[in-house]
C-alpha cells in the first residue's frame, strides 16, 4: 500500500496530536485542526478528527473509566449537546478564511491564556458547567475544540488531577459521539474521511499507548507550557494566512 504525501502528513499529524491528548487527557483537536485544515482543508478536517478524538476517548476509558467522576461531567454533556447543532449550522454557513480565522483566534487565547494567567480563581457554581458545555458544544460543532472551556472550567473548579484526565475522556466520549452524528446527518461522512480514518486507526492506538508512559516521565507543567506556546504560535499563522 502505497501512501501519497497528503496521507502521510495526515497520519503524522493525527499521531501527534493523539500523543498530547495521551499525555495531558486534552489537546488533540487543538493540535490536530488548524494542521489539518492547512492540509486537507476544514471540512474533511473537522469529521476526521472528531473520529479520532471518539478512538482517543475510549481508548483512555478502557483502562481508566473507574476514575470518572459522574457528577462533574453530566451537566457539560448535556449542555454541549444542545449546542453541537449550533455550531455545525455555523461550520456549514461560514467561509472556511473565517472559520480559521476564529480558530486561530481561539487558540492563541487559550494558550495566552494558561501561559500568563496560571494561578487561576477557584470555580464555586456549579451551574456554570451548562454555560461552559453550551460553548463547548458550539465549539466543537464548528472546529471539534469543545476541549478548551471544559479544561479551564476544570482548572477553576480545582478537580483532582488524577480524575481530571480520566473525567475529560468521560465528557469527551458521549460528545463526541454526539458530533459524529451530527457530521453524518450533514453529510461530512465522505469517502475521503472514511478512508483517513481508517488508516489512522494503527497510529491513533499507538500514539495513546506512548502518550500514557510519557506521562510518568514528563513535568506536567514544563511540558504544558510548551503545548500553550505551541498553540499561540499556530493561532498567529492560522491568522496571518
Amino acid at each position: 500500500m502505497e501512501f501519497s504525501t497528503t496521507t502521510i502528513l495526515v497520519l503524522a499529524i493525527l499521531f501527534l496530536s493523539t500523543f498530547i491528548r495521551s499525555a495531558l487527557g486534552f489537546g488533540d483537536a487543538l493540535i490536530a485542526m488548524p494542521l489539518l485544515a492547512l492540509v486537507i482543508g476544514i471540512q474533511v478536517a473537522t469529521p476526521l478528527v472528531a473520529m479520532g478524538a471518539s478512538t482517543i476517548a475510549f481508548t483512555i476509558l478502557l483502562k481508566s473509566w473507574r476514575k470518572v467522576e459522574i457528577k462533574a461531567a453530566w451537566r457539560l454533556v448535556i449542555a454541549t449537546w444542545i449546542g453541537i447543532p449550533l455550531g455545525i449550522f455555523f461550520l456549514k454557513a461560514a467561509p472556511e478564511i473565517l472559520v480559521k480565522s476564529l480558530l486561530g483566534i481561539l487558540l492563541m487565547g487559550f494558550g495566552a491564556y494558561n501561559l500568563f494567567i496560571p494561578d487561576l480563581p477557584k470555580l464555586l457554581n456549579e451551574k456554570w458547567a451548562l454555560v461552559t458545555g453550551l460553548f463547548a458544544g458550539i465549539l466543537g460543532g464548528a472546529y471539534n475544540t469543545n476541549g478548551p472551556p471544559v479544561v479551564i472550567y476544570g482548572m477553576l473548579r480545582r478537580w483532582d488531577p488524577e480524575k481530571f484526565r480520566a473525567t475529560l475522556q468521560g465528557y469527551f466520549l458521549p460528545t463526541g459521539f454526539a458530533i459524529l452524528i451530527t457530521h453524518g446527518l450533514a453529510g461530512m461522512w465522505t469517502t475521503q474521511v472514511v478512508r483517513l480514518y481508517g488508516y489512522s486507526i494503527p497510529f491513533i492506538i499507538g500514539a495513546v499507548l506512548l502518550g500514557e508512559k510519557v506521562n510518568l516521565l514528563i513535568p506536567q507543567g514544563k511540558f504544558d507550557k510548551i503545548i500553550y506556546g505551541f498553540l499561540v504560535v499556530i493561532g498567529v499563522f492560522l491568522i496571518i494566512q
